[in-house]
């Protein structure tokens, strides 16, 4: 019994915290989105009113196809870079607490400071090399859908590779040598170990990194917020922007509130699909 006191004593701070931060106002959102809330009072009762007009949101619909496209290339570049990186930080170089350090420092600067200054680097930097060499492709970067979709992938990868790189290099440095010089014994090429020992053995690794990546493009505001704004003509506009705008520039904030239910159960729903798929593709590893 003195057991079960202390037990509950010592976690009862972060339940409070856990139900007040996140249970209470995932509760409070749920029930708004069904009325005709104003920030302030309830006023009516409008039942699915919200949810029907998301049907019919455009500049809703498209800014979940834009989120999904931007999330599923920016999921696979960042993985792929951040073990990339990983395998060449493991490797025997005598600069690897350098290069680790360099490469995980753009995961310590935030989100708007690292929009302001990759917009200055496509909006300036990219300008001027495509005016010296007369490339037009580099020029008038950010101003199209297509540029900005790309600005927005270049920097989430740039930012995000090094700190999933930390996540491959735990499960990379537990690999065991013995393994890898049996590989060589036997005649093994590079590919064939990465693709038979490697992979393999960092799965779990795999599975931890595709739900933050995941999870981190899908939520995605400040970068998009400081780089595009959502421009030109809210076409690189992410979902969290549009419910943001929503809820405080058109003043809706029970439409606002359905729109957030509906892209939290995608994300969920998305993120629990991944994380089952993944654990199943260890167990057959």
């Amino acid at each position: 019994m003195k057991k079960g006191l202390w037990y509950w004593a010592f976690i009862a701070p972060a339940l409070f915290a856990l139900v007040a931060v996140v249970v209470a106002p995932l509760l409070l959102g749920v029930y708004y989105s069904f009325t005709n809330w104003n920030g302030i009072e309830v006023k009516e009762f409008v039942g699915f009113d919200n949810y029907l007009k998301l049907f019919d949101d455009e500049e809703f619909i498209q800014s979940l196809k834009f989120t999904v496209l931007f999330a599923v290339v920016s999921i696979f570049l960042i993985n792929f870079f951040g073990l990339g990186l990983a395998m060449l930080v493991t490797a025997k170089l005598k600069t690897n607490k350098l290069l680790r350090t360099i490469f995980f420092m753009p995961n310590l600067i935030g989100g708007l400071i690292l929009g302001f200054i990759w917009q200055f680097i496509f909006t300036k930097a990219f300008d001027g090399i495509g005016q010296a060499f007369g490339i037009e492709s580099l020029q008038g970067w950010l101003s199209t859908t297509t540029t900005g979709f790309w600005g927005m992938v270049i920097l989430m990868s740039w930012q995000m590779s090094g700190y999933i790189m930390v996540i491959y290099i735990a499960y990379l440095e537990g690999i065991s040598p013995e393994l890898i010089e049996a590989a060589d014994m036997d005649g093994a090429n590079g590919w064939q170990k990465f693709h038979s020992i490697i992979f393999p053995l960092v799965a779990p690794a795999f599975t931890v990194s595709m739900f933050l990546t995941l999870s981190n493009t899908f939520k995605l505001y400040d970068q998009n917020l400081s780089l595009t704004g959502g421009g030109p003509y809210n076409s690189t506009q992410m979902v969290a922007m549009n419910i943001f705008n929503t809820a405080y520039k058109q003043l809706d904030m029970s439409y606002a509130q359905a729109k957030a239910v509906i892209f939290f159960l995608i994300v969920a729903v998305i993120s629990l699909l991944q994380v089952y798929w993944n654990k199943k593709r260890e167990v057959e590893m």
